[in-house]
């Protein structure tokens, strides 16, 4: 169904950076000692291979000789119950989407008369000097920038002294660096900006009527007024919370005696997957990407420091194929092409199956036919 494809065709992805690979902050040391935490993993040497995203996973899209219900312990998951908060759509949270909608469609236009006033948005070209000697960094170069009086965070009282001047005008403004500002040749430095106005920019949102709604979303979305259009987006909101829910019920209730190597394996493949296609992008090796930028000797010490979250994903993983094998669930191809059509509204995924392979895919479409089948048997409070 398109509809069901244009809000909820992210899931997808969601499940396809969840298994490929973790999700690589910006940390520099784990939170926690995760080795006197995490139940013990299975040895194997990890082997020195090309990645590939649907390896260790058989044809059905389960791990290959992982007998999941051997490794957890599954809380009962039929008749679990669900507070109301957690499955009632916030009325803010309804408008925001709508908004977010409108956005689409609102149409910005250049004005370039009229005076400027507190709260609008204007480009504007700058050029900043201290003692008449232009600084680093202090110059838009012509290019133009956009800035709204009152949000746009710049230092002193810059953009307010834009107030009662109008496009076409050039004109000068002081300023102040603050103390702590960063640059030690700036801090605390006056400053000079000569400013040249371009032009206002002026947003027209369209209104929130049955007509809007009939002319730009009846294709996409098969409804005709405000209120259908406000139904469907509730369904998707209360589904997604619901997920949310029942995604941190299972990994809190759920209980891991072991890791299976092969996929605690498959993590640590696709964590140095992604730093290598990370470092090629920035013209390094591998290895000097782990000294340079993460301060790391060893792929070790990135398996160590990563630990936490790639036992994490594992669990997930865990957890989904436990409730598969104990609900008798299972993936046919026509599951996988069912999904690709009411998720991504896609007739034709070769090229999904050609990157991260069937298995993979089918794992995936487990994934998402197990939270479909708990979400059936869960009772709304």
């Amino acid at each position: 169904m398109k509809n069901t494809m244009k809000i909820l065709g992210y899931l997808f992805v969601v499940f396809i950076v969840i298994g490929v690979f973790t999700g690589c902050s910006s940390q520099e040391e784990p939170k926690t000692d995760p080795a006197a935490e995490t139940p013990p993993v299975e040895e194997e040497a990890l082997e020195e291979d090309l990645y590939n995203p649907s390896e260790g996973i058989d044809a059905t899209g389960m791990w290959q000789g992982v007998t999941a219900l051997d490794h957890v312990t599954l809380p009962e998951y039929k008749g679990i119950i669900i507070p109301a908060q957690n499955h009632e759509v916030p009325e803010e949270a309804l408008q925001s989407e709508v908004d977010y909608l409108l956005s689409y469609y609102t149409e910005t236009t250049e004005n370039t008369t009229g005076v400027i006033e507190d709260g609008d948005t204007v480009n504007i070209d700058y050029v900043g000097s201290v003692d008449g000697v232009p600084f680093e960094g202090g110059s838009t170069d012509g290019r133009g920038t956009d800035v709204t009086i009152g949000v746009t965070s710049y230092i002193d009282d810059f953009l307010e002294q834009l107030i009662g001047h109008e496009p076409g005008e050039n004109f000068d403004i002081e300023v102040t660096f603050p103390d702590d500002y960063g640059n030690e040749a700036l801090s605390g430095q006056d400053a000079v900006f000569n400013i040249t106005v371009n032009y206002l920019i002026e947003t027209e949102e369209p209104a929130w009527t049955d007509d809007f709604v009939a002319e730009n979303l009846s294709f996409d979305y098969g409804v005709e007024t405000t209120g259908e259009m406000e139904a469907f987006i509730s369904d998707i909101l209360r589904e997604a919370q619901i997920t949310d829910y029942l995604d941190d019920y299972l990994m809190e209730q759920s209980q891991v005696l072991n890791y299976p190597s092969v996929m605690m394996n498959y993590q640590e493949k696709s964590l140095v997957n992604h730093f290598e296609a990370t470092a090629d992008s920035l013209g390094l090796t591998f290895e000097e990407y782990l000294t340079d930028n993460i301060n790391l000797e060893s792929v070790e010490e990135l398996f160590e420091l990563y630990i936490e979250e790639n036992s994490e994903i594992v669990k997930k993983n865990l957890v989904m194929q436990a409730l598969a094998e104990d609900a008798g669930i299972s993936v046919t191809d026509e599951d996988v092409s069912r999904y690709f059509i009411e998720y991504m509204g896609l007739q034709d995924y070769s090229d999904y199956e050609t990157y991260f392979g069937m298995p993979y895919l089918k794992m995936t479409v487990m994934k998402q036919l197990v939270l479909n089948y708990i979400m059936d048997h869960a009772v709304l409070e």
